[in-house]
């Protein structure tokens, strides 16, 4: 496709939050499926549960020594990186 005499590339960013797909639209992240923006938070695809008021995986918790963990969110495989 050509745009003003030069050619023109669309290009399309997503990503996941909590098993939710977002996308990167007019310079912010929104939701794929509704257009609302991810500061209005959502809870976990896989367990339903919002994280932690210390942002943990609600279904993980607190693992002591871990230094990132993550359920998965039905997506993937979980995992748990120690230190």
């Amino acid at each position: 496709m050509k745009c003003f005499g030069g050619p023109f590339f669309i290009m399309a960013v997503w990503a996941y939050i909590r098993g939710h797909k977002i996308k990167w639209h007019k310079n912010r992240w929104i939701y794929a499926d509704s257009g609302e923006s991810v500061e209005i938070e959502r809870p976990c695809i896989r367990c339903g549960k919002m994280p932690t008021k210390e942002g943990y995986d609600a279904c993980l918790g607190y693992i002591k020594g871990a230094r990132s963990a993550c359920c998965g969110h039905g997506l993937e495989k979980g995992f748990i990186l120690y230190d």
